[in-house]
């Protein structure tokens, strides 16, 4: 970057203000249904460089209601380090950086801003972070008045998060992008960015607990391609999916990013509604290392996917869950996510695969022993209903046929037999078609998941497969 160039980042929409507020007050359950509006703008200044180093400033543009507490978060794709900083206070794992206010700058009022600076190293390029987020909420330029989800949605008309809501496990990730999953929610389910002139285009449900307006996307997305760079969180924590950044292995796109999904690649149809799932190929992935409300150490968490059941491999690791902050490997018992393939490096079930089974880092976990559980099948329905869950020294792998029928539980037991594994020491990222330390040589295709806080009762569960079922994915 030149010196003294300004840089201003505009992207997606943006997530209820609900997001917000529960940052700041701790709280787990589900956003309750008031009307919000949240927006921001960053403007990323280089003011200055020299050999190995360089000073920038950034200014923060409150565009949506007042906050009196900021955390400013960005990812450096250059290996670029802060070095020094002044009016916040700063940390740095890895690519991630995060800055937060100090006593006297943390009320932003509406239409208000606010500054730092700092000095980083850069020992070769230095572009600018390319998306910043201002309390979970992703800066767009612009501002996108929302309507969380109501917390007791009418009987008869549940979703998937109002049914774990009910169950007192309520989400606190829900990304899908083939149709809502909260009942009442309208907002954004994913963006696509179209290759003609890199603009993009927030994608929403035709209707509140709708399908994907999937013909949105194709007038958008017509004589030129797309990519899926957003997989918005719909339980209002701001826990996005976006380009995952390099960890322990680089990725194949510009600064060792992973490639982004081809927006068209997985097509499918919701009671006879069109819509798109997000196919992975070797080389995609998704992450959010900074996270809110997501389990961490040896906290209940469960979670559960619906997955193409004949798109697969034996790469690592096509996982979607909890995992490291940092994109690295850090030990045993750092991740907690669902895997679905047929590699048997690590663990395996009967048959020849795929398996449904749990990563949960330095080992693919069928049961309680490291390797093999008879009662892990092979299957591989059209659509996949896979679920994984785990609390203190016990844990489960679930599953069934998505378009009909009932779960099976393939293990309930404790922790595996294998020392580090209990405590769990989960971080609490979320990955979706890559392994923890960014290992991005899986397949497979993703249509809609989602992390709760709590463990899932099987009724819970068994209720939200009856909902998958009567959904229609053919």
């Amino acid at each position: 970057m030149k010196r003294g160039t300004a840089w201003r980042r505009a992207s997606g929409s943006v997530a209820a203000l609900a997001t917000l507020v529960l940052i700041g007050s701790g709280t787990i359950g589900t956003p309750q249904a008031s009307a919000a509006a949240a927006g921001c703008q960053v403007t990323y200044t280089v003011s200055s460089q020299w050999p190995g180093g360089f000073g920038a400033s950034v200014t923060i543009t409150n565009l949506g209601d007042p906050v009196s507490s900021w955390r400013l978060t960005w990812s450096f794709d250059a290996g670029q380090t802060v070095t020094q900083l002044w009016n916040g206070s700063y940390t740095q794992s890895g690519a991630q950086v995060a800055v937060t206010n100090v006593s006297y700058n943390g009320s932003i009022p509406t239409g208000g801003s606010t500054s730092f600076g700092f000095n980083g190293a850069a020992t070769g390029s230095n572009p600018a972070p390319t998306t910043f987020t201002l309390n979970g909420t992703i800066c767009t330029d612009g501002v996108t008045p929302t309507t969380p989800p109501p917390t007791t949605p009418p009987p008869g008309t549940r979703l998937p998060c109002d049914l774990y809501a009910a169950g007192n496990t309520p989400c606190v990730a829900a990304h899908s992008t083939t149709r809502a999953l909260y009942a009442a929610y309208t907002g954004n389910l994913y963006q696509v960015r179209r290759a003609s002139d890199n603009t993009t285009r927030n994608i929403t449900p035709l209707a509140a607990g709708g399908v994907a307006n999937a013909a949105a996307q194709d007038t958008f997305c017509a004589n030129t391609t797309c990519l899926i760079t957003i997989i918005y969180d719909q339980s209002g924590r701001g826990n996005h999916l976006t380009q995952a950044p390099p960890g322990g292995f680089p990725g194949p796109a510009p600064g060792g990013y992973d490639n982004l999904a081809n927006a068209t690649a997985a097509p499918t149809t919701l009671n006879g509604q069109k819509a798109y799932g997000v196919f992975v190929a070797p080389g995609t992935g998704y992450r959010n290392n900074t996270t809110n409300g997501i389990a961490k150490g040896d906290q209940p968490e469960g979670m559960y996917a619906i997955l193409d059941g004949t798109h697969y491999n034996g790469g690592c690791c096509f996982d979607y869950g909890n995992a490291e902050t940092n994109s690295r490997d850090n030990g045993n018992g750092t991740m907690e996510a669902i895997y679905f393939g047929n590699n048997k490096v690590w663990g395996y079930g009967a048959g020849n695969g795929p398996w449904i089974m749990a990563d949960l880092e330095n080992g693919l976990f069928s049961g309680v022993n490291q390797k093999y559980n008879a009662n892990d099948p092979s299957i591989s329905h059209r659509y996949l209903t896979a679920i994984i869950k785990g609390e203190p020294n016990h844990w489960a792998i679930r599953g069934g046929n998505a378009q009909s029928g009932s779960l099976s539980t393939f293990y309930n037991g404790v922790r595996p037999n294998v020392p580090g594994y209990n405590p769990m020491k989960k971080e609490g990222a979320i990955i979706l078609g890559i392994g923890g330390d960014n290992s991005h040589g899986a397949a497979g295709t993703f249509y809609e998941g989602v992390m709760t806080a709590g463990y899932p009762t099987d009724a819970t569960e068994n209720a939200v497969q009856a909902n998958i079922a009567a959904a229609g994915y053919r």
